[in-house]
């Protein structure tokens, strides 16, 4: 509907799928994760309870994402399509090590939300593909936060979004993922940070590191939600803000 509106696509047909029951549920797997159709809508994810049992930080993340009109509307599978680097989701799915079904002519595939982006406002996705379900792997034992940062107001375009998941059982950094959105050009994840922190304990002066390096390995651009200049020093403060409220929760 965006790209409609804005003239960059022009359709001469448009087919409803809302009649096919398998894209419109919400389901928790066996495992303990989640398995979400393509038509779900924004506002049905933020408002379900598998949801928030199995990864909460999506339901909190979507209480800001754009407004309540968009969300009553807008479905999970089409926001991952559009392909905008100023979404919300992609950074949140990347560090839960979310992936999509994709169908088409030529069968199914699944691809990892990391690799589903190729750079601004395009995917991997084939002319003839859909995104059929989103599923997010169980997450026991890891805590994962999402900052969101605006230039306005709190459901505006982020200037930065950063989530990451992390595992600590012994207090150590087992496993961190961190992913970022909207400083660059398509979310992504960012390794070598991920790799600073994997098997130390987290203090003050590990976080400064990791912030550092985050604020360096991170291909920012600027735009007219911050410069690049602005939008490194972000990256620096908000992904030591977003690792100790996921080791907080």
């Amino acid at each position: 509907m965006l790209m409609m509106k804005s003239g960059l696509y022009r359709p001469q047909r448009l087919v409803s799928l809302r009649a096919l029951p398998a894209w419109t549920s919400i389901a928790a797997t066996p495992a303990g994760g989640l398995d979400i159709g393509a038509m779900v809508r924004l506002a049905e994810v933020e408002r379900s309870a598998v949801v928030r049992q199995a990864a909460p930080v999506i339901a909190d993340t979507l209480l800001t994402h754009s407004n309540v009109r968009v969300r009553n509307v807008a479905t999970i599978g089409g926001n991952l399509a559009h392909g905008d680097p100023h979404m919300d989701l992609p950074p949140v799915l990347i560090a839960l090590g979310a992936s999509v079904r994709a169908v088409g002519p030529g069968g199914e595939r699944d691809i990892p939300i990391e690799a589903l982006f190729t750079g601004y406002m395009t995917t991997v996705l084939g002319n003839d593909e859909l995104i059929a379900a989103l599923h997010v792997p169980a997450q026991s034992g890891r805590r994962a936060a999402y900052a969101k940062i605006t230039a306005r107001t709190a459901d505006d375009w982020p200037a930065l979004g950063i989530a990451v998941s992390v595992g600590a059982p012994n207090g150590a950094i087992a496993e961190v993922r961190i992913a970022i959105g909207a400083a660059t050009e398509t979310a992504m994840r960012l390794p070598q940070t991920e790799a600073l922190l994997a098997g130390r304990h987290l203090d003050d002066k590990l976080l400064r590191e990791a912030g550092r390096c985050a604020a360096a390995e991170a291909p920012v651009v600027g735009d007219l939600h911050g410069s690049a200049a602005y939008k490194r020093v972000l990256v620096e403060v908000h992904l030591r803000r977003a690792l100790q409220k996921a080791l907080a929760a």
